[in-house]
């Protein structure tokens, strides 16, 4: 096993360090989405987890460097942060919407170099093996903030400022071809369990888009569906955070849980 840096690099923010931890949580965002997302998630379950955000190109502090429009890209440079500076304990990985299929597209490439992960929580978002046709990152900029407004997962703040709104739109674009030009590259299933969890009123996830993921593991699977949207995880943040422990434990039994749920705001 490799050591981990102490704190943060460019790829990975880690808010919240738990150096005894047992596991490490390493969460992906969604497209347009920052690792700043999960510095609630990473407050909420220290020192029980070390949480670790992954950080995309293009946006916040890595708002120069060209945003990256292909998952299997992300996927392959993140593995390669992973094992070359966080595989020194336990891997499970959370992604939601975007973050779940770059995520899955991770756990693939550990279990192929040998170093599978411990678990794949995927939310908001349907299995890597189905399809729809979806041509929203060719769009011009207000049919993207359209979008955007209908997803409900950006801060009406940024839609009031129009130089944020023009900086970060290049990114988001990015994230919505890269999603939307996905192509699942058949494969041996995981061998990790795989908990699925989507907003019951999500326009994103039919059910048998969700319960599709089953076909991608051998291990044991589980779907859970929460009140709310595409962005329900935000309002059933307690919910989200207590199934996320809950997941840990069985993957790898590490105690008793600590402090209380966080908002994810």
């Amino acid at each position: 096993m490799t050591a981990a840096p102490a704190q943060s690099n460019v790829w990975a923010r880690r808010y919240h360090p738990a150096p005894d931890a047992a596991v490490r949580l390493v969460c992906f965002p969604h497209a347009g989405g920052s690792a700043t997302f999960y510095f609630p998630v990473a407050r909420a379950l220290s020192p029980d987890l070390d949480v670790l955000a992954v950080q995309y190109p293009g946006r916040q502090d890595r708002h120069t460097e060209a945003p990256v429009d292909s998952v299997h890209a992300l996927a392959d440079v993140v593995t390669d942060e992973l094992l070359a500076g966080w595989a020194d304990r336990p891997l499970v990985l959370f992604g939601h919407s975007m973050g779940a299929m770059v995520a899955y597209e991770v756990a693939t490439r550990l279990q192929e170099r040998g170093a599978p992960a411990a678990g794949l929580i995927a939310s908001g978002r349907r299995a890597p093996s189905t399809y729809r046709d979806e041509n929203v990152h060719a769009a011009d900029d207000e049919g993207i903030v359209a979008e955007m407004k209908r997803m409900q997962g950006t801060d009406d703040q940024v839609f009031a400022d129009e130089e944020v709104l023009r900086m970060i739109l290049p990114a988001v674009r990015s994230d919505y071809r890269a999603v939307e030009t996905y192509q699942h590259r058949p494969g041996p299933p995981l061998r990790c369990p795989v908990t699925v969890l989507v907003g019951g009123d999500d326009p994103q996830v039919t059910p048998e888009e969700a319960q599709a993921w089953e076909r991608h593991t051998d291990a044991p699977f589980r779907l859970r569906t929460y009140p709310g949207g595409h962005f329900y995880l935000v309002a059933q943040a307690p919910g989200v955070l207590r199934e996320i422990r809950e997941f840990t434990d069985s993957v790898h039994p590490a105690g008793e849980g600590g402090g209380a749920a966080t908002p994810l705001r």
